[in-house]
């Protein structure tokens, strides 16, 4: 059975930080494309973060860009989402979620539509 599972989340005040985990069992990452995409209470999910399956190439969305980094450890089958300098706006449930692309090795996406499998999310609190 192909799993997401998030973790790292939590409650943290403004300007701190929070490091988030997304672990695959039941495939491997190699050639998935992973997005970060997060739904605040109200709105539309939004993509966040991407990486390639290569990891050599990510995207990010403009309102994260400068405090958010993406990366990839394919060895441990894991995805992080480093979040820095918290705005009470990045307060959402976030979700990973990984895209197939067989030979892609540097295609990234923030489009929901272009992902195939999703994590149960995980819920980050940005408040004083």
């Amino acid at each position: 059975q192909l799993q997401l599972v998030e973790s790292g989340g939590g409650l943290v005040q403004p300007g701190g930080s929070l490091r988030l985990s997304c672990a695959a069992s039941g495939f491997t990452l190699d050639h998935y494309v992973i997005g970060w995409f997060r739904q605040a209470p109200g709105k539309e999910r939004e993509g966040v973060a991407c990486i390639s399956s290569s990891g050599g190439r990510t995207d990010y969305a403009d309102s994260v860009k400068g405090r958010f980094t993406i990366s990839r450890d394919n060895d441990k089958n894991t995805v992080y989402l480093q979040m820095n300098s918290l705005k009470p706006e990045d307060e959402a449930v976030y979700y990973c979620a990984a895209a197939y692309y067989s030979s892609r090795w540097h295609y990234t996406s923030l489009r929901v539509v272009e992902y195939d499998y999703w994590g149960q999310g995980s819920h980050d609190t940005v408040s004083s």
